[in-house]
C-alpha cells in the first residue's frame, strides 16, 4: 500500500503536480486522428491535465491544438469557424493559425498592431498511429517525435478503442499491467484451450487453466518488463505458459498478444479524477482485424455503446453497466457484463475517481502493480532533482523497438529476452550483464 502523500503524487496531474509536469515532458497521445479527419471540420475539445484546449485540422491539413478560450474576451474558440488555415472566434471575429498567431483581427484598427502583440497558447502537434499527439512542456525541453510501438512500420495498421472515464490514470494503468485479473474477470473472454492463444470473432482463448500465476519483473529505464508464469495445459511438467506484458512509461502498457493481433492500451490523464482510455489491436503489416469489428468485439460502438465523444451512453455506475445476473447463473457469463473494457471500467470506477491505497492487502500477484508505483514515484522523484524524464534517459530505445510476448517455452527459457526486438534485445542483455556483475560483488563483499 502506499501512505496517503505517495497517493497524491501518484494520481494527481494537474497544474504545478509533479506527475502532470513529468507526463508534459512526453509526447502525448491526445486524441484520434478520425475526430480530425476532414480539414477545416468542427473543432474538437479535449482536456489534458486539467487544461482546456481545442484541436483542429485546418484548410491544408495542418493539426492545431490551442488554448480552448479566446484570448480577447474568453470566449470557447469550440465554436469557432474552422476556415481559410485558422480557427476563427465567434464573438469578435479574431483568427488563430495552427501556431496561434492571430492572422485577423477585425474589431480592431490596423493600424494600431495589436494582432501582433498577441500570442495565444498553442502546442506542437504530431500525428502517427492513429493519435494526434501534443507536445505541452517547456519548448527548450522538447524531445524528437517518435512513432509508438503500435506502429513500427508504415504498414501497420492499428484498430482503437477510445472512452472517457470518470477515474483517475493510475488505477486505469494498473488494471492493464495486473496480469492475474484477467482469469477471474476476463474468464468468459478469454477461455482455455489446447494449442495457441488466438483471437476469435466471440472470445480469445489461451493455453492455460491456471489462475495463479507467477510474477518476476525487470525493471528498465523505459517502465518495465514483466512475466506472468502460468501452468499450461500440455507438457506442464517441462514447460511455462509465459505471458510478458511491457511497461512504457507514463502513457503506454504492452499487453501479451495473441496469433491473430498484438494488444496495446493507451491511458491519459484528463484531469486529476478522469482519463482517456484507449485499447489497441494492432498488427504491424497488415490490417488483422477493422476498427469497426474491433469496437463491436470491446463492446464499445461508437452511436451504439459510445456518444461522438467517446463517453459511455449505455453501461453506467449508476446502473450497475447493466450486469446481467440472469446470464451469470446459467454460466454463460462470469461478470454479466459483455466486453472486456466494459469489465474492466466497472473495477475501475468502482474504486472512486481516486483509488484509497492507503488501506490495500496486497499479495504475490500484485508485484508488478507494486513495482509499476515505485517506478513513477522515483521518476517524478528524479525529475524533480533534474534528472531526464523516463524513456528519455541514456540509453534511449525508441518504442517501436519495444514489443510484449506470450507462449510455451521450455521452463529453461530465459523469459527476460523473449518477443524482444533486436535493439531491445541487447540492452535487456546488458541489464542482466549488470545485474550478474552487482550480485558477484555483493557475494564478494559478505
Amino acid at each position: 500500500m502506499l501512505t496517503a502523500e505517495e497517493n497524491e503524487t501518484l494520481c494527481r496531474v494537474e497544474g504545478d503536480a509533479p506527475m502532470g509536469q513529468l507526463m508534459r515532458r512526453h509526447w502525448v497521445p491526445a486524441l484520434l486522428s478520425e475526430q480530425l479527419a476532414e480539414p477545416d471540420g468542427k473543432p474538437v475539445r479535449l482536456t489534458l491535465f486539467g487544461e482546456n484546449l481545442v484541436a483542429f485540422r485546418d484548410s491544408d491539413g495542418r493539426l492545431g491544438v490551442l488554448g480552448e478560450m479566446c484570448p480577447h474576451r474568453k470566449a470557447s474558440l469550440a465554436f469557432g469557424r474552422n476556415e481559410n488555415c485558422g480557427l476563427r472566434c465567434l464573438y469578435h471575429g479574431w483568427k488563430f493559425d495552427v501556431e496561434g498567431n492571430v492572422v485577423d483581427m477585425p474589431s480592431e484598427p490596423k493600424e494600431s498592431g495589436f494582432a501582433e502583440r498577441v500570442k495565444h497558447k498553442s502546442y506542437p502537434a504530431r500525428e502517427a498511429g492513429g493519435f494526434v499527439w501534443v507536445y505541452m512542456g517547456p519548448a527548450d525541453a522538447m524531445p524528437e517525435f517518435e512513432p509508438p510501438p503500435w506502429a513500427p512500420t508504415p504498414e501497420a495498421h492499428a484498430a482503437i478503442v477510445r472512452i472517457q472515464l470518470p477515474c483517475n490514470w493510475a488505477q486505469i494503468m494498473e488494471g492493464q499491467i495486473d496480469s492475474a485479473h484477467s482469469s477471474s474477470l476476463h474468464s468468459s473472454d478469454m477461455r482455455p484451450a489446447r494449442g495457441e492463444a488466438t483471437a476469435l470473432d466471440t472470445h480469445w482463448v489461451r493455453p492455460s487453466t491456471d489462475k495463479n500465476p507467477r510474477i518476476q519483473v525487470q525493471v528498465t529505464n523505459y517502465g518495465m518488463r514483466y512475466a506472468a508464469i502460468r501452468r499450461p495445459i500440455m507438457n506442464a511438467a517441462t514447460q511455462d505458459y509465459v505471458r510478458i506484458t511491457t511497461f512504457v512509461a507514463p502513457f503506454t502498457a504492452l499487453i501479451p498478444p495473441n496469433a491473430t493481433y498484438n494488444v496495446a492500451s493507451v491511458i491519459v490523464p484528463r484531469d486529476d479524477t478522469s482519463s482517456y482510455f484507449h485499447f489497441i489491436a494492432w498488427h504491424e503489416s497488415r490490417e488483422a482485424i477493422s476498427t469497426a469489428a474491433w469496437r463491436k468485439f470491446c463492446v464499445a460502438e461508437v452511436g451504439v455503446d459510445l456518444d461522438e465523444n467517446f463517453r459511455p451512453m449505455k453501461r453506467h455506475a449508476w446502473n450497475d453497466y447493466l450486469q446481467d445476473r440472469a446470464l451469470m447463473k446459467t454460466g454463460d457469463s462470469f461478470t454479466g457484463i459483455p466486453g472486456i473494457p466494459n469489465q474492466d471500467i466497472a473495477m475501475w470506477e468502482s474504486m472512486g475517481a481516486i483509488a484509497d491505497r492507503t488501506s490495500e492487502r496486497l499479495g504475490a500477484s500484485d508485484i508488478a502493480v507494486i513495482q509499476f508505483r515505485r517506478i513513477m514515484l522515483d521518476a517524478v522523484a528524479r525529475h524533480s532533482s533534474g534528472a531526464a524524464p523516463i524513456g528519455l534517459e541514456a540509453p534511449h530505445l525508441p518504442q517501436a523497438k519495444l514489443r510484449s510476448y506470450q507462449g510455451v517455452v521450455p521452463k529453461t527459457e530465459n523469459w527476460r529476452i523473449l518477443g524482444a526486438s533486436e535493439e531491445e534485445a541487447v540492452y535487456l542483455g546488458g541489464m542482466e550483464e549488470e545485474e550478474d556483475e552487482k550480485a558477484m560483488s555483493q557475494a564478494a563483499l559478505a
